[in-house]
């Protein structure tokens, strides 16, 4: 998590966080922390939130007959949770995301299993048609605390350069 306090007055400070585009350099990995232990609870209002029925993901007599044998965590909660892991590190500053390429769910998550996120920059340019902003990449992977890897993606950010982001406005 990268953290500046920055003055704005007289004896007054505000706190920024995340990264500018100069910021950023192919083959940086940054390490997520804190991880999130999942709970029964986070796995169930998610999957009911986002109207997913699947009873693998709510009901433990049907997941306990299934190949896993009990609740599987919804990969959409283990999505978000690994992506806002990676904001304070990638995005924070981000004018937006500008796309989600090859995301890869490679061995199931369950409750009570504690999950680690981190990202590696694997590409940056200017952008072509804002000279204020520039496009970053990374590949982000999400592991257990055993050191399993569950997921990968890879995401595409667009990033102001310094002393163009919205908090560094004096109106803010």
């Amino acid at each position: 998590m990268v953290a500046t306090a920055k003055q704005v007055g007289p004896s007054r400070w505000r706190e920024s966080y995340g990264r500018y585009y100069e910021d950023f350099n192919i083959g940086d990995v940054y390490e997520h922390r804190p991880g999130r232990t999942i709970t029964e609870t986070d796995n169930t209002w998610f999957t009911l939130l986002t109207m997913n029925q699947h009873p693998v993901h709510f009901d433990a007599a049907y997941a306990a007959k299934s190949e896993f044998g009990r609740l599987l965590v919804n990969s959409c909660l283990t999505l978000s949770i690994v992506a806002g892991m990676s904001v304070s590190d990638v995005s924070q500053k981000a004018i937006g995301n500008l796309g989600w390429n090859d995301i890869r769910l490679v061995a199931p998550v369950f409750v009570g299993d504690t999950i680690y996120a981190e990202s590696e920059v694997i590409a940056k340019r200017q952008s072509a048609k804002r000279p204020t902003q520039g496009v970053v990449t990374v590949r982000t992977t999400g592991r257990k605390a055993d050191g399993t890897i569950f997921m990968t993606y890879e995401r595409i950010v667009l990033v102001p350069k310094r002393g163009h982001a919205v908090d560094d406005r004096a109106d803010y």
